[in-house]
Parts: structure tokens; sequence; C-alpha cells
């Protein structure tokens, strides 16, 4: 969305582009295993689409989860559902 700041001591205005924020880092976000539905585990892995985890990151799994914790808004998700409700959630990639 463009905004229309005005210069000052101008009468005209400067049209402004705002720059998305794109990480590439390793964030906080990144450092944790995430849990994932286990077939679209494998989808991902034989077709390279991303998936969402319970906490709704979404990305193309990539990294060994066992070199990283749980995170915690999936397992408090996860175990918050009834049995029956994980629908094969897995722990994305964990």
């Amino acid at each position: 969305m463009s905004t229309l700041e005005p210069e000052r001591g101008a009468g005209t205005g400067t049209l402004v582009e705002p720059t998305p924020q794109v990480s590439h880092g390793d964030g906080d976000h990144e450092r944790f295993a995430h849990y994932v539905q286990k077939d679209k585990i494998m989808e991902s892995a034989l077709s390279g689409s991303p998936v969402v985890a319970l906490c709704g990151k979404v990305w193309v799994p990539g990294r060994d989860p066992k070199k990283y914790p749980v995170c915690p808004m999936c397992k408090e998700i996860f175990e918050g559902m009834s049995p029956g409700d994980d629908e094969g959630a897995g722990d994305g990639g964990k």
C-alpha cells in the first residue's frame, strides 16, 4: 500500500512504497520443530510444496527437526486435541 508523505516546505508529496518484511535469517520461529500431519510431510518431501504446522507456520521442511526443541504453541495445540482430532498429525519432521 502506498502512502503520500508531504515534503517539508513544499506543496507536493513523495510517493513511498513500503518494503515487505522478509526474514532470511534463523530467527526464533526457525528454531523449533513443528507438528504437521504426517501425510503432508511426505507430500512435501516428494513435491517440495510447503506444509502448515499446527501453530500456523508455513514452510518447506528441510532441516533435521531432531536438532530443535518442539514449538511450544504446536505442543500446546496438540495436547489439547482429542485423540481422534490429530488426523495423522506428526512431529513436523520431528
